[in-house]
């Protein structure tokens, strides 16, 4: 017995990418964005190669956020308080979640400035979703 029915259902009803624009949509995917795990095992014993930044304004940042993370709301995301970073300097950047839209103002923010960026997708909720922690130093 075939699990597979032969009518078309919302699912396949509008017909696949080809395996080019598959891999082209998800490698594309891949360099914009990473997601809470792929960050918290990098982070272990500091040999991340990114610096984390939480761009929520104060009240979300003090009321928890990610270890390791710098508090830059996204409007303070300039050239001129980026000096102390090297011009590679690879940022991810996370705000409350998928209901905010933070991260993406930041990312556009840095990619304006011509800095190296990523979204962590899922941000604070994310984070919390996937049962790590937050800290409030």
């Amino acid at each position: 017995m075939s699990l597979i029915r032969s009518a078309t259902t919302p699912v396949s009803e509008v017909p696949t990418a080809d395996s080019v624009n598959a891999l082209e949509h998800f490698a594309g995917l891949l360099a914009l964005e990473t997601d809470c795990w792929d960050v918290h095992e990098s982070m272990k014993d500091d040999r991340h190669d990114f610096i984390l930044l939480d761009v929520r304004g104060i009240g979300g940042y003090e009321t928890g956020h990610v270890p390791g993370a710098i508090h830059m709301p996204h409007a303070d995301l300039t050239e001129t308080n980026l000096t102390d970073f090297p011009e590679d300097t690879l940022f991810v950047v996370y705000c409350a979640g998928p209901h905010c839209n933070g991260a993406d103002k930041a990312g556009v923010r840095l990619a304006l400035i011509g800095r190296p960026v990523k979204k962590m997708i899922g941000g604070i909720e994310g984070w919390r979703d996937e049962g790590f922690d937050l800290t409030k130093n």
